[in-house]
Parts: structure tokens; sequence; C-alpha cells
């Protein structure tokens, strides 16, 4: 039976859709649920095995899978449930840790013992939760305890993801302290550091200071009476990692970092913008212009410097072999090269942020190159159609561009949205971008909407500061907003919201609102409340814009609350659209006065419920 039934929900009415399933059977349910979470599984690369030659699943010869399964137990208390998944029929036995199990097979009497029999017998834990709290629990024992033999204090490194993959790697973990050659330190230590996380899963060992230590921490998978044979392993197997580290990195500072601008030309950015060497034309470009306008000549010559060096540790062998050191290796090749610490800082900086909560840049020449280098890829990805759906965002722009709002509002810079897109786009030749500014602007709007609520505050009070007819740059939008929530806390702003509201739907069917001059006639003032609302907003509206041009827009909100009676008392008693002309234009005048200085913060219409 299928069926919409209108039914109360709260305080208001709905649909609701009932519907009747026929149930199944236990293991066939679970049967189509392991088909559809393997299906769903993140695999970028299968391998495919032959089943066991003594297999009878009938139609089964190969698996494809991204390791081979052994074994397959599907219980249900001491029931065993049939079903079949890769080629395996399901049991109750299962095997254990390589080395160490106790017995082989391992056979589940029930599914409440599970855990605690494949702990006591196949010396594996079963429990991803618990294994990774050990690892985590011997990690910080285990610096401690080197820590004490140096007389030092380490700590080892925080990477949730590498902790999370050692975790699915060791059945039941050994952590164990090993060390490399300290000339390696000379090496800068994020170098060091990728190449033991991506490549060995090590976690390095960081002293008080946060600086690299020689010594790092390996998750083992046996637990031998004898460890030293595994730490000498370990430490034998990093050694050529860091070797290529250190060689990379002296390699690469025989050449300065201006020296290989040069060869961005030949690196590809994108089929319809250029090469690399062409981007950073424009990034620069952008950035003088910023730079100019925030610094004057001396930032807009830092800008053009750092920007024109950003990209070039790209073409870096230590870059090539680890991207993910973009930036860091371009801020040290620039120090190397003698350049000026804001320059070496903006390198690197202008990357930020990288991800959501990430720092942003430390110093104004980073902020002037992150804001050029983002908006060109925001202006060049929209300008050539590619856009961000519902699913992707190849380009990152929804990062780029809420990078852009953070350093906008978080940095307090006086630059204008609209402004800074006309400069991204007048540093691409012509013909080379389909003009669509008002859509990449769009885009960039409706992520602040988004970034203001993610940060505490409300649809209503967002919509009301970001809609005020005087909102031009959103620097001050924090304030504002707290401005708003004051505001809303008193008696008096529901009502003058509704004013405002009021007020607002009055002007918006005046034909042409413009024309109206926006001055009243004292000499066309009939009514006693009209005289009285005139007298209240010559009285109040300079103090409430005395107090907005300083900057205490908390004060001008709050300033305002003595308009309810007045308003109150004209909507009440005065008809607006008077059958004579000249007195229905001075009350709309009137009106307009009021609604100007009501909406200098904020939009207080969107406040009305």
């Amino acid at each position: 039976m299928l069926a919409l039934k209108r039914a109360p929900d709260g305080k208001a009415e709905a649909l609701f859709y009932d519907s009747k399933v026929k149930g199944v059977l236990l293991a066939d349910g679970l049967q189509k649920a392991v088909f559809d979470a393997i299906a769903k599984l993140p695999i970028p690369k299968v391998m495919s095995y032959q089943l066991a030659e003594n297999c009878d699943m009938p139609g089964w010869s190969s698996v494809s899978f991204v390791r081979p399964a052994h074994k397959l137990i599907a219980l249900y208390g001491t029931n065993t449930l049939a079903i079949t998944v890769l080629g395996l029929k399901s049991g109750r036995e299962t095997l254990g840790h390589r080395f160490e199990a106790a017995v082989s097979p391992v056979v589940i009497k029930d599914a409440d013992s599970y855990a605690e029999t494949l702990l006591k017998e196949g010396a594996v834990i079963a429990s991803f939760a618990e294994r990774r709290a050990e690892i985590a629990h011997q990690l910080v024992a285990a610096a401690v305890k080197a820590g004490a033999a140096d007389g030092t204090s380490y700590t080892p490194i925080e990477d949730a993801a590498l902790l999370d993959e050692v975790t699915a790697l060791v059945e039941r973990p050994n952590v164990l302290t090993c060390a490399f050659e300290k000339e390696f330190l000379e090496v800068p230590q994020e170098c060091l550091i990728l190449t033991m996380k991506a490549n060995q899963k090590y976690f390095p060992l960081l002293d008080a200071k946060g600086k690299l230590s020689n010594k790092f921490l390996v998750v083992s998978n046996i637990n031998p009476a004898d460890a030293s044979a595994v730490i000498g392993g370990n430490e034998r197997v990093v050694r050529p990692r860091l070797a290529d580290a250190k060689f990379f990195f002296d390699q690469d500072r025989k050449k300065t970092l201006e020296s290989r601008v040069a060869g961005l030309d030949k690196v590809v950015y994108h089929n319809k913008l250029g090469s690399q060497g062409e981007r950073i034309l424009r990034v620069r470009a952008i950035a003088k212009a910023i730079g100019q306008q925030l610094g004057g000549d001396s930032l807009a010559a830092q800008a053009d410097q750092a920007a024109m060096l950003a990209k070039s540790d790209l073409v870096t062998d230590m870059v090539g072999e680890f991207p993910e050191l973009q930036g860091i290796m371009g801020r040290y090749y620039a120090l190397n090269d003698g350049l000026s610490a804001d320059v070496a800082d903006a390198i690197e900086d202008h990357y930020k942020p990288r991800f959501a909560g990430d720092d942003l840049p430390s110093n104004a020449v980073g902020v002037v190159v992150a804001l050029a280098d983002k908006l060109e890829t925001l202006v060049g990805m929209f300008g050539t159609g590619n856009l961000p759906t519902g699913e992707k965002d190849p380009f990152a722009l929804r990062r780029h561009a809420l990078g852009v709002i953070r350093m906008l509002v978080e940095k307090n810079l006086p630059l204008q949205i609209h402004d800074l897109l006309r400069m991204a786009y007048a540093a691409f030749h012509a013909g080379m971008l389909v003009e669509n500014q008002t859509d990449s602007g769009n885009f960039i709007f409706e992520r602040l909407k988004g970034y203001l609520r993610d940060s505490g505050n409300s649809l209503t009070e967002v919509e009301a500061v970001i809609y005020a007819p005087g909102m031009v740059t959103w620097s001050d939008i924090p304030k504002r907003l707290n401005a708003v929530r004051a505001f809303a806390a008193l008696p008096e702003a529901s009502a003058l919201a509704a004013a405002n509201k009021r007020i607002s739907n009055i002007l918006k069917k005046v034909k042409d609102i413009d024309a109206i001059d926006a001055h009243v006639s004292t000499v066309l003032l009939k009514e006693p409340d009209e005289i009285a609302l005139y007298d209240t907003m010559n009285k109040l509206a300079p103090q409430a814009k005395a107090q907005f041009d300083a900057g205490d827009y908390t004060a001008s909100l709050q300033t305002l609350a003595a308009f309810r009676e007045p308003v109150d008392a004209f909507f009440e008693n005065v008809m607006v659209n008077a059958e004579q002309m000249d007195v229905r234009d001075n009350r709309q005048a009137l009106l307009k006065i009021l609604h100007e200085t009501m909406n200098r913060v904020a939009d207080l219409s969107k406040l009305a419920t």
C-alpha cells in the first residue's frame, strides 16, 4: 500500500509518505549489504588473483580485489549465515597473526566471542579503534622513554591520517625507537618529515621547540624478544631516503630561484590559459595592483618580486620528488639566495590557506600575493567555463574563494571584491576569457554567506549585514554582526525592524525612487506625528552617523532605538500617500532619509519576523 497523507508536524502541516516493504531473510539482507559495501570501497586499483584449486564455488575462477581474501566469517549468535563474498563461502574459521598466532586456523564459536578469541588465539586486536588507541599510547610512551634517555623532551608528530593508515597495516602493534645520522638534520625538516611519513610510515620525534630530532618511531607488527634486527632494518631502509632528500636540497641550492623563472614557460598550467610562466605574469600584474592600493610603491615592488618567484620551486628536484613541499622549499631557497624574509615568507604563504582552518599569510606581502594567486585562478577558471559542480571541484575554486574571503575579513583589508575582480580580469589578454565577472562575484558572495554562517551567525543576521545598502568592503562585517546581535536584543528591535520593512515596501512602489529629493520641507509638514518624527530624526540622525563614521556600529544602532515611538505614531496617524502631490513627495522624502539612517549598519528589515 502506497499513500500520501497530510498530518500535523509541529505547528505546520506536512505530507507524509507511507509504504510497506516485504521483509527479507537475514542472510539475504547481509549478502546484499556486503556486496554494496565492497562496491563502494574507494579502491583506485585492484589486483586479480586465482582462487585456491580446491575451491568448490562454481563460476569463480579468479577474483579482483585490493588484496587476496582467504577466509570469510558470518555469524549471528552461534549460527553461521550462509553468504558468498569474493568467491568465499562463509564459515566460522579465520586466520590470526602470521607469526604469533597460537593456532591456525582460529575457530570462532559465536559472534560475541569474536574479538576475545582472535586476540587470545590469533594474537590480533580485532577492533580498529582499540588498535589505534594502543598505537597512540605506545607512541607517547616511547617518546617519553627516548626523551628520558637523552635528557630532553620528545613528542611524536601528530598526524591523524598517518595514525589511521598505520592502524590499518598492523594487527598487534609494537612501537620501536630508531635513529638516523644527525648530519641529515641540515636538510629542512619538512623534507625529512615528509619522506619518513609518506614513504616509510614512520613517526618522527620533535623536541620541545618543535624541531625535528634524529630519532623516529616505527610501528612494528611483530614483537620479538630481541628487536635489534627490526630496528636496524628500519634504520637501513630510511637512510637512502634521507640521503636522496639531502642530495636534492644540495643540488637545488646551486641555482637561484630567479634563474628558474624561465623554466616555467615549459610547465603547462591549462590548455586555454597557457603555461605557468604566462600565469606568473598575470599574478604579478594583479599583485602589483593590489600592493599599490594597500601599501604604495614599496609593497607593490615586494609583491611583484614574490609573485615572480612564487612558482619557481616547481622546477626544482625537491618539489619534483615531493610536490607537497611547493612553496615551503621556495621559502628556503629564497633565503639561501639572500632575499628578504618578507619575500621568502610570501613565497611559502601564497598558497595559504591550503585547507579549512589553515593559517593565513603572515605578512602583507604574502597576503597580496595569495590574493592575486587565488583571484587569477578564480577568474581564469570561470572565464574558461571550468566551474565547480555539486560533486566535483577539480580546481579547488571553493577553497580559493574562501581564502579570498578570509583574508579580506580577518586581515581587515579595505578592498572591495568587485574592484579585485576587475583587476584580475584586466590581467588576462583580450579574448582569452568569456566575460562573466558577475558569475565569479556571485560565487564568492555565496561562499561569504556560508563562511559567516559557519562562524556562528544566524542567516537573518548575515543577510541583514551583507545586504546593507552601504556595504562595500567586508573588513568590518564582524563588527556589524556584533552590532546587529546587540540591537536584536533590545525591546524596540522587533517594532523598528517591522517598521523598516514597511518603509522599504512603500519606497519600492515609488516609480522613480532616485528622483525623490532627500530633503524635507518643514512648510509641508502638516501632521503632529510627522513633525515629531522629523524632529527626532534631526536630533538622532547626526548622532547615529557620527557613531557610524567612528566605527562604533553598536552604539549607532542602539541610538536608533529612540525612533520606535515616533515611527509607530507616524504610521498610526499619518497617510504617506496623501492626495496632495507635494505633501506625498515630502513624506516619501522623510521616509527615504529615515530609511538611509536606519540601514547604514545593516538592513534592519531582514530582522522582521
